[in-house]
This record gives structure tokens, C-alpha cells and sequence, in this order.
């Protein structure tokens, strides 16, 4: 029985072993593979952090969401998620 139960345990850690080592060199393989000269640095400006350079151009970006038309809920509305229904 301990040599089953020792087994099943070795054989999920290399299981996991394994996949860390596929996705790592998954990561590895997307890195390299990128096509990007310029990877951008951090730039601080009247105290906010910002991106100079980099890959990623603005029009690669979804549109930013648009604020809501209708009137703010009351507390009175929605979901009371303090209380539970019977």
C-alpha cells in the first residue's frame, strides 16, 4: 500500500514538473520569438509612471469604455449582498 501511495505521489510531482518546464519553454519560445526592437522603459512625470517606447501602439488597444447614460443606483436598488434569499 505505501509503495502505491509513494508512486501516485511521485507520479502528480513529475506530472507538474513537466508541465512547468512545457509552459516555460513556451514562454521562452513567445519571448524570442517577438519581433519587438524596443522594449519601452519607465518614465516618472509630475509623479506619474509612464511607458516611453515600446511595441504596443495605441490603435492596438480596444476603445476605452464610455461613461454610463443612466442615473446612479440607490442604495435601495440591486443587490443586497448582505442578505440572503429565503
Amino acid at each position: 500500500m505505501a509503495v502505491g501511495t509513494r508512486f501516485a505521489g511521485a507520479a502528480s510531482l513529475a506530472g507538474a514538473a513537466l508541465a512547468a518546464m512545457a509552459l516555460t519553454g513556451v514562454a521562452v519560445f513567445t519571448v524570442q520569438a517577438a519581433t519587438c526592437e524596443d522594449a519601452g522603459h519607465y518614465v516618472e512625470v509630475d509623479g506619474q509612471t509612464t511607458l516611453v517606447g515600446g511595441c504596443l501602439e495605441p490603435e492596438d488597444l480596444p476603445a476605452a469604455p464610455t461613461t454610463r447614460d443612466t442615473e446612479p443606483q440607490t442604495p435601495d436598488q440591486g443587490v443586497d449582498r448582505l442578505r440572503q434569499s429565503p
